[in-house]
């Protein structure tokens, strides 16, 4: 198949979604399909650069999260780019510019089109002018409007199911869990992360990789640190990432005297998340708006047991307390922490991991979105005959 993925946030822009992009564009590609990937431009990318497949369309800062772009322009050059390939399905990844460009293509091509809810808007409003204007009743509208006409979603868990079909979505709606691209994880050159950090090889290492938001709730996590530290003084708290939360999360490690106990690693490279999961002892969580969880599926992929919250999702994946363990409060993430800590619980066994992880490979993701889309495409052509 020619497939056309249509995203407004891809790399060089780290984000969990972009992750998920090329992962399913890297294991549609493995079993022989064709992939083009229609995204914004990047201010990191120079013009002129040539990326196979890849069609960046023009695009601006998107309001109050500068840090992803929004296309302002490209609705017929990408038409032209897909009628030129040969698109036989539109994937679109954003309810917003590219999606709506992913949209028309489908349209206009007589090919069908399904989507991927990635993101929970109803805790993200508070970025656009602090929450005044959009309210999660207009998320809803939204995202009914967007759906219109498109012939199946996919949603990466039940929790997003759930909210989606209390939007009064009618169309497919199909669970797949974002897969893991296994090789990208294990495989890339390693390198000694504890040494670069100035960490030694007996200090017990919690991390937690993600964009530095206050979605995060990474401050929660440093709400715990002192009382474990007191029990356990050789624990080290790494933060990997970068975002809008930094200052604040600073400000709060001098005011609990944390200097010496916390690392702030910085914005870390997608081929070097791999050696940060393996240098952990524990891969820790607080976010309570994760809909796919993919760090924690990373973490789990290099052997890092996971201290994560509590949702409908991580029930499924952490099912083996070997893997990690979930909480809902933070006294219970304490409890957790320590308890493994104690334990010394610190390497997945070989058998248990191999199993979870081919329940969740990046392969078996593809295999799953693949026969979606032939069903999509079933789905078009029963309205066709039925409009006839």
């Amino acid at each position: 198949m020619n497939i056309g993925l249509f995203t407004d946030s891809y790399f060089p822009q780290i984000s969990g979604v972009a992750t998920s992009i090329q992962t399913l564009k890297n294991a549609l590609e493995d079993q022989g399909h064709s992939v083009f990937i229609f995204t914004t431009t990047d201010p990191h990318v120079a013009k002129g650069t040539v990326e196979p497949n890849i069609f960046r369309l023009s695009s601006v800062p998107f309001v109050s999260f500068t840090d992803r772009r929004i296309a302002f322009r490209g609705l017929f050059q990408a038409t032209k780019i897909a009628k030129e390939v040969k698109l036989d399905i539109v994937h679109t990844q954003t309810e917003f510019a590219l999606g709506a460009i992913g949209k028309y293509v489908a349209h206009s091509m007589g090919i069908p089109a399904i989507h991927t809810y990635h993101t929970m808007y109803q805790d993200y409003l508070h970025y656009i002018l602090n929450g005044h204007i959009l309210k999660p009743y207009h998320v809803k509208q939204l995202c009914r409007a967007y759906l219109h006409n498109m012939q199946g979603v996919i949603a990466p868990s039940q929790q997003v199911k759930d909210v989606l079909e209390s939007y009064g979505i009618k169309i497919p709606i199909c669970i797949i869990p974002t897969g893991v691209d296994l090789k990208g994880i294990n495989e890339n050159p390693q390198r000694d992360v504890r040494k670069d950090l100035g960490l030694s090889e007996d200090d017990i290492v919690l991390l937690t990789l993600s964009r530095v938001a206050a979605e995060k709730k990474i401050g929660h996590i440093l709400d715990i640190l002192p009382e474990i530290i007191k029990k356990y003084p050789k624990v080290k708290f790494v933060i990997a990432g970068d975002g809008p939360d930094m200052d604040n999360l600073k400000q709060q490690v001098q005011q609990s005297s944390l200097e010496n106990y916390v690392i702030f690693a910085g914005s870390v490279e997608h081929t070097d998340v791999g050696n940060y999961y393996r240098m952990a002892n524990l891969f820790v969580s607080a976010s309570d708006t994760e809909t796919q969880g993919l760090t924690y599926i990373e973490a789990m992929a290099a052997g890092t047991p996971g201290i994560v919250y509590d949702t409908d999702y991580t029930e499924t994946i952490f099912d083996d307390p070997h893997l990690g363990a979930i909480f809902k409060t933070k006294q219970e993430m304490k409890q957790k922490i320590e308890s493994y800590i104690e334990n010394k619980s610190f390497q997945i066994p070989e058998e248990i991991l191999e199993r979870k992880l081919n329940e969740i490979s990046a392969a078996s993701f593809a295999s799953h979105v693949v026969d979606f889309y032939h069903e999509a495409a079933t789905i078009l052509q029963t309205n066709e005959v039925t409009n006839d």
